[in-house]
């Protein structure tokens, strides 16, 4: 009879696991009933089984007890998840989570496959190339969306306004992503849209930030930081982000087992001067981008304009393992400046905004003189910022945008100067 090979794996991880306590020995005396399985699966099962895909199996299913956050990784998977990390990837642009027992879309990355297919943020992604993603995982439907530039992959998508699922099919590219898209819509004022917290967002961000600032000279006027659709990513990055903006107080604060608190504070050094600042965000931003819009609205360095977020408002650490795999352990929650808990609830904007101008859903049209047959065109005016904000067909970014000048207009910009944390 063979002997089962993972015996002297399981008895291995007892005397490895640190600080075991004292009546932790009757929890691992059920490793004894686990082995006794595993042995019985292993000689008697009616076909032969892969060692490795039973524990993997019984560790993932161990995990699924716990948040949808927790999670184990293959040694593929783990690669992948470093890969997302770095900021450059094979796939088509999608950040997954699981709701409800459902595979949904937090948010595609813009100028990447799924966005240009059409694919939104609230999307349930039924199947993957014909695979139902009910018992999946995010990590297992990540790995499957990924691969090879240039090969094709095909999600089942399921919408509120669709009849029946739809069929996207998307050809995978590789993600190069530089976190940070910056412009000028109008003279005067910046605008920094934040993609993901990847290793390097804050770097980019200060280098976006020098080329906004020399383009518009002394003429800066206020910034507008977009963080919508942007699904989070390192934890140290958005403090870092926040921090720029913030000199002094807490940025973050989290609140592990066994009442552990930690807090991350802002620095005086290289913060930025003060200008007027709205931060855009929806409910595609999650995690690293709630911890910045919660900070920068507690410490009323700027104002948060848009839709109510995501809510994740949990911490992961992450953990490799000996075989190079890897554990992603959710230890604590996070909680604002002011001590407010993201967790389901997310971030309130102080000015809601909605995608789409209000208008356009009312059910009785205001007619107006532009409606009447015949009437004098408007004459030809050299442009100016306010001609040009209208042309912005992005409803969020022309309000913010047109904030920023109703700030400038009534002074606040002077007044402000006198906030806390300046």
């Amino acid at each position: 009879m063979r002997r089962p090979i993972c015996m002297a794996v399981l008895f291995a991880l007892v005397l490895q696991a640190p600080l075991i306590r004292a009546d932790a020995d009757k929890t691992y005396e059920k490793l004894d009933v686990f082995a006794q399985v595993l042995h019985y699966v292993q000689e008697s099962y009616v076909e032969n089984t892969d060692s490795r895909r039973l524990l993997y199996s019984a560790i993932r299913g161990m995990l699924k007890s716990l948040d949808p956050h927790t999670v184990f990784m293959t040694p593929e998977e783990f690669k992948s998840m470093q890969e997302d990390t770095s900021g450059h990837f094979g796939g088509v642009g999608i950040e997954l989570a699981v709701r409800e027992r459902q595979m949904v879309v937090v948010a595609p990355i813009d100028d990447t496959p799924a966005a240009r297919s059409g694919i939104l943020s609230g999307d349930r992604i039924v199947k993957i190339d014909g695979d139902s993603t009910k018992k999946m995982d995010v990590l297992e439907a990540s790995r499957r969306i990924k691969g090879v530039p240039g090969t094709k992959v095909v999600l089942t998508i399921d919408r509120a306004d669709f009849e029946q699922p739809k069929d996207f099919i998307l050809i995978r590219q590789r993600i190069r992503l530089n976190p940070i898209e910056k412009s000028v819509p109008i003279p005067g004022y910046g605008l920094l849209k934040i993609r993901a917290f990847t290793e390097r967002t804050e770097r980019y961000l200060m280098d976006g930030l020098r080329k906004l600032k020399a383009q518009a000279g002394s003429e800066f006027k206020g910034l507008v930081l977009d963080l919508r659709n942007n699904p989070g990513g390192l934890l140290d990055q958005s403090i870092r982000v926040a921090d720029r903006f913030i000199s002094d107080g807490v940025i973050v604060e989290t609140r592990g087992r066994g009442d552990k608190v930690e807090k991350d504070f802002a620095h005086k050094q290289g913060t930025e001067p003060f200008y007027p600042m709205i931060v855009l965000i929806n409910g595609g931003s999650a995690s690293a981008s709630e911890i910045v819009a919660g900070a920068l609205q507690d410490h009323a360095r700027a104002v948060i304009m848009g839709t109510r977020s995501f809510g994740k408002g949990s911490v992961q650490t992450i953990v490799g393992l000996k075989d190079g795999s890897g554990l992603k352990l959710t230890i604590a929650r996070y909680y604002t400046p002011k001590h407010r808990s993201i967790q389901e609830q997310g971030i309130v904007p102080d000015v809601t905004v909605p995608a789409r101008p209000p208008e356009l859903d009312a059910e009785i049209h205001i007619t107006r003189e532009k409606d009447l047959t015949g009437h004098l065109k408007k004459e030809k005016d050299p442009p100016t910022p306010e001609s040009l904000l209208e042309t912005i067909g992005d409803y969020q970014l022309r309000t913010a945008l047109y904030y920023l000048k109703v700030w400038e207009k009534f002074g606040r910009a002077r007044l402000s100067k006198k906030a806390p944390n300046q």
